[in-house]
């Protein structure tokens, strides 16, 4: 059995679920004997027992070797573990004898959340390989990702993953959920994967614009699009004329759709 007591690592980003909460994320997750799932980040199985009892087949990807090793040997029938970090696994390769799509269920450390949002994204292929993800956040980036236009929040972290998902809040989670308590609170979220909401062109050339306009989001379109369309080889002026959209926008004010223009008019 693994360790209760096993002391979390500082350098794994590790705080473990208490139990009440425990039932409250399982019961969010909805899951069926239908599902297959990817959980990022069991830790000590607070939520990989509850889950292989409801779902068909548990894939957890574990980073911490000696919980790795515990969570193998209680010989779960339905629970396959991979001893290794996230971000440095091919996830389609490791995944590609599972069922699909697969389900993502995770507490990620959040230290690297967004980078395992980002991975994420690109695997999932428009919900053909992951359909969703349930992920339990820093509060702080579970409201960036939820954010809308005009919101203080909304940034290049809601309109990428908004481009290719739709994110649901579902929970929130005081620092006392967990132990040790982190410094924050918590939030869990939903993003379920679909094909992308408009036609940005290069897709690249998509993201360059995003981190570039939002990079100077205090100053209008205008100025803020300068650096990066200058960089492009393109006038701002010239791009912001071919999409029409208005130069006297500030950034927090586009649309995913006013984006993919702009970034279309480079072509």
């Amino acid at each position: 059995m693994i360790p209760r007591q096993a002391r979390p690592r500082k350098r794994f980003g590790q705080h473990f679920l208490e139990a009440a909460w425990v039932a409250k994320v399982i019961e969010s997750l909805r899951a069926t004997r239908d599902d297959t799932f990817l959980e990022i980040g069991p830790g000590r199985g607070a939520l990989t027992r509850p889950l292989a009892a409801r779902a068909g087949r548990v894939v957890a990807v574990e980073i911490d070797r000696d919980l790795a090793t515990a969570l193998a040997n209680e010989q779960i029938p339905n629970v396959r573990v991979i001893q290794s970090d996230v971000l440095g696994l091919d996830l389609r390769d490791a995944l590609r004898d599972e069922r699909q799509p697969l389900r993502v269920a995770g507490n990620l450390p959040y230290n690297i959340s967004s980078p395992i949002l980002f991975a994420l994204l690109a695997a999932a292929d428009e919900g053909r390989f992951f359909s969703d993800a349930t992920l339990m956040l820093q509060k702080e980036v579970a409201d960036r990702l939820a954010a809308r236009p005009g919101r203080k929040q909304y940034g290049g972290l809601a309109i990428q993953v908004g481009l290719t998902a739709d994110v649901e809040p579902l929970l929130t989670l005081p620092p006392g959920a967990f132990r040790p308590p982190p410094k924050v609170t918590s939030a869990v979220v939903r993003l379920r994967f679909r094909p992308p909401s408009v036609d940005v062109g290069d897709r690249q050339v998509f993201e360059r614009l995003v981190r570039g306009i939002f990079l100077q989001r205090r100053k209008t379109l205008a100025n803020a699009l300068r650096p990066v369309a200058d960089s492009l080889g393109r006038p701002a002026a010239e791009l912001l004329e071919r999409a029409h959209v208005d130069g006297r926008l500030r950034p927090e004010a586009l649309t995913v759709d006013d984006l993919a223009r702009l970034a279309r008019a480079v072509l």
